[in-house]
């Protein structure tokens, strides 16, 4: 059984990341010799992306929902998931070559992903009473108290420490204090 977390819980992840949906979509429900072979490619390719943490995968949870399923994925960066997407060592291509020639343009099955860029900071989340779960499952899950209390709190720290961040890579004699021009 899943771990539940009382009380109300964050993610926190260091530097920027993506957000990958993807899915499929059954529009005949009768035509499963197309869409069959595609739901059951997805399972290896998972699996293989969880055995090798160095391809960039953190993590992810699958959705059901009439007629189809969906993924909600988290990689390190988009390089990781192209890579991921066009080495022909690995599993995705083979299996996308492969629905490409049962499938094609017949209608049968729908595909569709989306890809979000998120920039370090620019993202807050909540879990209340829930296991581990979407980027807390996937990065690191912690009380959302004190400066995590609020989405606001949880967006202005971040922000505040993005700006730390970027003034302590500056030149200071660049930027004299106390100097005018």
């Amino acid at each position: 059984m899943t771990d539940i977390f009382n009380g109300r819980y964050t993610a926190d992840i260091e530097g920027d990341f993506v957000v990958f949906n993807i899915g499929m979509r059954i529009n005949r429900v009768r035509a499963w010799r197309q869409w069959m072979p595609a739901s059951r490619a997805m399972q290896p390719m998972l699996e293989a992306l969880y055995k090798h943490p160095e391809l960039g995968f953190l993590g992810g949870q699958s959705f059901l929902y009439w007629r189809g399923i969906a993924l909600v994925q988290y990689w390190r960066s988009f390089e990781h998931l192209e890579h991921f997407a066009r080495d022909p060592k690995l599993t995705h291509l083979n299996a996308w070559k492969q629905f490409n020639k049962a499938v094609g343009g017949d209608g049968s099955v729908g595909i569709w992903h989306e890809t979000y860029l998120v920039r370090a900071g620019e993202y807050e989340s909540v879990y209340g009473n829930m296991p581990r779960f979407g980027l807390a499952a996937a990065s690191n899950h912690m009380p959302a108290v004190g400066a995590r209390a609020t989405a606001r709190l949880r967006l202005q720290r971040r922000s505040e420490m993005n700006a730390a961040a970027t003034l302590a890579t500056l030149d200071p004699e660049s930027y004299p204090i106390g100097v005018s021009s």
